[in-house]
């Protein structure tokens, strides 16, 4: 099999995270062809060398600056994995679909809800394909928790609590996810981002109203969250986040109907139901999984329709900007713009 014969991908930035997807996109070699990278970091970029090298396999060339890579690159690329800190998102992505390429975006998709708008129209512009890397939204668990609720088989939508904790305060100590200007948030905006982003997919409209408080627990970012919120449609939502507990990660998400209840988490790795009349949850049965880059493929090849575009990524946006808004007025409700 050729190169051309697969997709053509760079990876733009090497951290933690990206060599966690690398690792299982290194078993996918007859879809994917990493063929450069893009990470300022020679530490990072070195780490990453040893991952092909462990396999085998000869390290894809480093370019750290995307517009000399772009520009030298481009045109022999298919798709861009941008896996970054978060205030670099939305100049990235722009970039890279309007140098023709494909993205998939690591969570959370951007800073704020001007950004989103912003990269929505971009997209509509260059006519690329762009989705979030959200594993809650891209599970087959969550796709058929959103298929039962539209179709009506909760009844009418009552309430949705919401919970996620971490020991994450003292494990991102000294780290750019505690610096704001990069970060954008606390821990209530990077892993509890996959609690709002999935909860604003289930519930598939906005919020109306919302109130917040965060607290830093002497932190340069929030670690602590508690948030309550009517939806458009009248639904109320708590949403609790804790990042300074023990060091475990567990999250869970209740739906609450006139007819049943779905029980899930933020990531989407289980869905359990109870019905009327019934006295325990049971498994609702799904498809296996087919992982993040794998959705990402399938959707590029028109074999599903795009979990996770970035319309729901302005939605999770509006929310975070309104609990940011209310928080700042130690929680006064404040109306999702």
């Amino acid at each position: 099999m050729t190169h051309t014969d697969r997709t053509q991908l760079v990876i733009i930035g090497c951290g933690g995270m990206a060599r966690h997807h690398i690792r299982r996109m290194l078993q996918q070699l007859d879809t994917t062809h990493i063929a450069a990278v893009c990470e300022p970091s020679p530490e990072a970029y070195a780490a990453t060398a040893d991952l092909f090298a462990e396999t085998g396999l000869e390290p894809p060339p480093n370019e750290p600056d995307l517009e000399r890579l772009l520009a030298d690159q481009g045109d022999q690329l298919d798709a861009a994995f941008i896996i970054t800190p978060h205030v670099y998102h939305y100049d990235q992505t722009v970039a890279c679909m309007e140098a023709g390429l494909d993205v998939l975006l690591e969570k959370p998709m951007v800073m704020n809800a001007t950004e989103a708008r912003r990269l929505i129209e971009t997209r509509d512009r260059t006519g690329r394909l762009l989705v979030v890397a959200f594993p809650g939204s891209l599970s087959p668990q969550i796709r058929t928790a959103v298929s039962m609720i539209r179709s009506g088989e909760l009844g009418r939508l009552l309430t949705v609590s919401a919970t996620v904790w971490q020991g994450w305060g003292p494990g991102t100590v000294g780290k750019w996810r505690q610096r704001p200007e990069i970060s954008g948030g606390g821990f209530m905006f990077d892993t509890g981002a996959h609690m709002l982003n999935t909860v604003a997919d289930l519930v598939g409209e906005d919020f109306r109203q919302v109130a917040a408080w965060l607290d830093n627990y002497g932190r340069p970012v929030d670690t602590l969250a508690a948030v309550m919120g009517r939806l458009e449609s009248g639904a109320l939502v708590t949403l609790h986040g804790c990042g300074e507990t023990i060091r475990t990660c567990e999250s869970g998400v209740w739906v609450f109907g006139t007819e049943a209840i779905l029980y899930t988490d933020v990531w989407g790795q289980w869905l359990k139901i109870k019905r009327q009349g019934r006295s325990r949850f049971r498994e609702v049965k799904v498809p296996p999984s087919l992982g993040v880059w794998e959705q990402f493929l399938a959707v590029r090849g028109g074999q599903i329709p795009n979990p996770c575009p970035p319309e729901v990524g302005l939605r999770m946006a509006r929310l975070w900007d309104a609990i940011k808004a209310s928080a700042a007025q130690d929680g006064v409700p404040v109306r999702c713009e």
